[in-house]
């Protein structure tokens, strides 16, 4: 039996479409979809355009590398294999058999040894090496060539520096690879950032409507609801504002990055161009600079609790900052960490040990990282000779003669010495003031900060080791180091170079630093001027030695050797040694003209480097991203002096640490620096100090940007950062070896007694040692010029005249030069003991008066603050 069912009609359905509201409705409906349909089709063609146009070429701007000098190991060199290849790696070397072999080399760790082979685009095309350790040095280097030589030392492959940034954009980013991306951070970015970033297809929807929630019941654009691929797509394309319109241009490109890209990709993209903070005055950029800005590492070797502070920067870099608010830092760190736990990315004891990890980051000094006055000049030399894009785009590598170990060295010692200068700057400062009926406050007047520049080069080869332009790159991005300022009393030896020069070309008086100087006020004419310049606070001494003049850096008898040797002389030997702005004049003696720091470093390799003057240089070779040589760089030298005269102002300039305004209690030997060494103070409306070992010379310069008066001395400012420079520099491997400075042929060194100015004997013990130019030092000694013998003195025999040779020359006033040609007693003069009255016959027998012996060679007083207006020696 058939069962019929029947499916009652809906009354009424076809009748209500006869509404004209009805269908009218559903007419303006499809129309809206129409329209927008049309318009989501517009924007998405359009925005796929953009992708595809931003995105088809080379989506991150390259960047030129600069790279540090070359590491050198040696035979009998402190080393770890460990430690070694910690550094192979912090320059691009992978491990053996690590996945993902580095084209720049590899290397191995063995017992005791470590194994080294360079790659194909190594800064070097030698052959690898096995480095041999015991008891902590170096036994062997034993190279793996055909032969396999034994080798006495090994350069390890240039670190990395920095990117050679854009001169606009001022940011720094190290590209990094998915693969080169550690897990860790994987895990710990998506855990805060966006849980379901590897599920998702660019937007969660429910994500983002939770958080337009949030928004509409608390009032304005507080949630983002951003996923990662959201953000990469802000980055790239968009603003940074909160509307809704950006948010819906957001999404579009999202699904069109999507689509494009894998997830791996896409990751890539958002690790590279994510905002983490600020270094200085550039932004760091992405994951790989961060890591190397926080932690001094490579991004894959960072820990589990690094990288959660990296992915907790994320949101708000500057008000997380772990160096200004550690506090903040860390607390979003952990709750990092607790995402991490909830996702099951780590177990809770992993995220408990990394929560007791206290943040360790590396020192907040830019300059001992980045090196970034020293970069931008770099980046100057640069762009005169290649454009930037070429530079940048070619991926170019420039390697320099930086040492990133002694730049570390030079901005911990400037920072340590620079709070010692701020110190006697406030107490400068400090004043009492009148506040009321005999009130008094006392209060710190204000005024500019003091700045510094430090540059240290190897005084052989010219190559700029470390170079500190300011105190704070980010604070001020003027290079100190090469800003001409008044060079002061570090001028001081060009004067005394030009005077000893004369026994070189034999041309009168013969000078040596024996040479008696008058230090007497005195006016000096010079045209229609007249000059009087006054000695520190106004102590004068008379008849001094010229070593002792330099040692003490009297102003008085400084200029009167000037005038001796005549300003033009003393100018042109100091252009030539690069000190191009001097002119002629009196005050040129003292340093009244300009120089910069490195123009001084420049010209003081005459006296380092004998009598040679080496033009600085800085970048050593450039080379493309394949490490082809494109061009090399060699300094420019120039034979200034005559090695002799050289060595004999080196020695003078020894007193100046020894016993002259560079000694004391405050001075380089009471700061515990050690090593033979030699410089000069230096003061004018700055503080200066120049100075030298065998292997590494420093200038280092301390005043104002506005050019006031710092009324500070160079060695109550400068000299302590370049002690605390050089004390920490030759506790390095490569600058301990620190030797005597060795006189050159046809040098002699002499001991005098103080009160003839000759040979001395142990008659004579009040003595002083310095150095001659062979034929111009004294042949008599003291007791034969002005004691005699017992027998002579009890029973008044006169001694037999002695010639006072060139050594007792004298320097006053204009025409008063003794000019005796050495070895030639006939035309010398009669000795001043010829003329002094006869003692009787017990005066001969108990000595002549008390006063007969003094030694004129005291030391001076130095005072904290000159006199206004008065020329320092310091």
């Amino acid at each position: 039996m058939a069962i019929k069912i029947k499916i009652p009609r809906v009354k009424g359905f076809r009748g209500s479409l006869k509404s004209p509201f009805l269908r009218a409705g559903l007419a303006a409906f499809l129309i809206v979809c129409i329209v927008l349909f049309g318009v989501f089709s517009y924007y998405y063609i359009k925005y796929q355009k953009i992708v595809e146009q931003r995105m088809s070429g080379q989506i991150f701007a390259n960047t030129a590398k600069i790279y540090a000098q070359p590491r050198s190991v040696r035979i009998g060199q402190k080393a770890d294999p460990r430690e070694v290849s910690n550094y192979l790696r912090h320059a691009g070397y992978t491990e053996a058999g690590e996945q993902g072999k580095s084209k720049l080399g590899v290397y191995r760790v063995l017992k005791d040894a470590i194994e080294i082979k360079p790659g194909v685009e190594s800064y070097y095309n030698a052959e690898g090496a096995v480095i041999r350790v015991k008891d902590g040095l170096v036994e062997k280097i034993a190279s793996l060539g055909d032969a396999g030589d034994n080798l006495s030392a090994y350069e390890l492959e240039p670190q990395l520096v920095t990117g050679l940034f854009d001169g606009q954009a001022r940011s720094k980013r190290r590209l990094v690879k998915y693969d080169d991306i550690p897990k860790v951070m994987v895990d710990a970015v998506t855990s805060i950032e966006d849980r379901r970033f590897f599920h998702h297809s660019g937007v969660n929807y429910w994500r983002l409507m939770q958080a337009a929630w949030v928004d509409l019941r608390q009032g304005g654009n507080r949630q983002g609801g951003s996923t990662i691929t959201m953000q990469v797509a802000r980055g790239f394309f968009l603003s940074p504002e909160k509307k809704l319109k950006r948010k819906l241009t957001e999404i579009l490109i999202s699904i069109e990055l999507e689509q494009r890209f894998s997830k791996k990709q896409i990751f890539e993209l958002y690790a590279n161009q994510v905002d983490m903070g600020q270094r200085g005055s550039f932004t760091i950029t992405g994951f790989g600079e961060a890591a190397q800005a926080y932690f001094s590492k490579d991004l894959k070797d960072i820990t589990l609790p690094e990288a959660a502070l990296l992915a907790a920067l994320v949101q708000r870099p500057s008000y997380l900052s772990p160096y200004r608010h550690p506090e903040r830092a860390q607390d979003r760190r952990n709750l990092v960490l607790d995402a991490m736990v909830e996702t099951g990315s780590i177990t809770r004891a992993q995220a408990d040990a990394a929560k007791a990890t206290p943040l360790k980051l590396a020192p907040q000094n830019v300059e001992a990282s980045d090196a970034p006055y020293f970069v931008d000049l770099i980046r100057e030399q640069l762009v005169n000779k290649y454009s930037e894009e070429d530079l940048n785009s070619e991926g170019f590598r420039i390697y320099t003669t930086l040492d990133p170990t002694l730049q570390q060295v030079a901005a911990q010692a400037v920072d340590t010495g620079l709070k010692e200068v701020d110190a006697q700057v406030k107490k400068l400062r400090t004043k009492k003031v009148k506040v009321g009926k005999n009130k008094f406050e006392t209060k710190v007047v204000p005024g500019p900060i003091p700045q510094v520049a430090l540059v240290a080069l190897d005084p052989h080869t010219g190559e700029v080791l470390a170079l500190v332009g300011g105190r704070n790159y980010g604070f001020s991005q003027l290079n100190h180091a090469v800003a001409k300022r008044p060079t002061g009393s570090i001028f001081k030896p060009f004067v005394y170079a030009a005077a000893v020069n004369n026994a070189v070309t034999n041309e009168q008086p013969i000078f040596t630093p024996s040479s008696l100087v008058d230090d007497s006020p005195t006016a000096f004419i010079n045209g229609d001027d007249v000059y009087t310049p006054r000695n520190y606070k106004e102590e004068y001494h008379g008849q001094v030695t010229a070593q002792f003049a330099l040692a003490h850096s009297l102003n008085n008898a400084t200029v009167k050797v000037a005038e001796m040797v005549g300003y033009d002389k003393v100018a042109n030997l100091a252009k030539i040694a690069g000190i191009t702005s001097v002119r002629a004049t009196p005050a040129m003696a003292l340093g009244s003209y300009d120089a910069t720091p490195m123009e001084m470093a420049s010209a003081y390799t005459i006296f380092s480097n004998n009598g040679e003057r080496i033009m600085p240089i800085m970048i050593s070779s450039v080379r493309d991203a394949n490490g082809d040589i494109i061009d090399n760089y060699q300094a420019q030298k120039t034979q200034v002096l005559d090695p002799r005269v050289a060595y004999v102002i080196t020695d003078m300039l020894q007193g100046v640490i020894n016993n002259g305004t560079a000694a004391g209690p405050a001075g380089v030997r009471a700061r515990k620096f050690t090593a033979p060494a030699a410089g000069k103070t230096g003061s004018s409306h700055d503080g200066w100090f120049a100075g030298f070992t065998s292997n590494l010379l420093c200038i280092v310069w301390v005043g104002y940007d506005d050019y006031s008066d710092i009324h500070l001395s160079g060695s109550a400012i400068a000299l302590p950062i370049w002690t605390e420079f050089m004390k920490r520099a030759v506790d390095l491997p490569n600058y301990s070896d620190v030797k005597p400075f060795a006189p050159p042929q046809g040098v002699v060194e002499l001991t005098l007694d103080k009160a003839t100015n000759q040979i001395a004997t142990p008659a004579c013990p009040d003595d002083y040692t310095t150095a001659f130019i062979d034929g111009t030092q004294p042949t008599q000694t003291c007791e034969q010029t002005a004691h005699g013998n017992v027998f002579q003195r009890i029973f008044g025999i006169e001694p037999k005249a002695t010639p006072t040779p060139p050594a007792s020359n004298t320097v006053g006033n204009p025409g008063t030069v003794s000019q005796q040609p050495a070895g030639n007693p006939q035309n010398q003069a009669e000795t001043p003991d010829s003329e002094k009255k006869k003692k009787g016959f017990w005066g001969r027998i108990f000595g002549g008066s008390k006063d007969e012996n003094k030694d004129d060679n005291k030391g001076i007083k130095p005072a904290a603050t000159p006199s206004p207006g008065k020329d320092r020696p310091h």
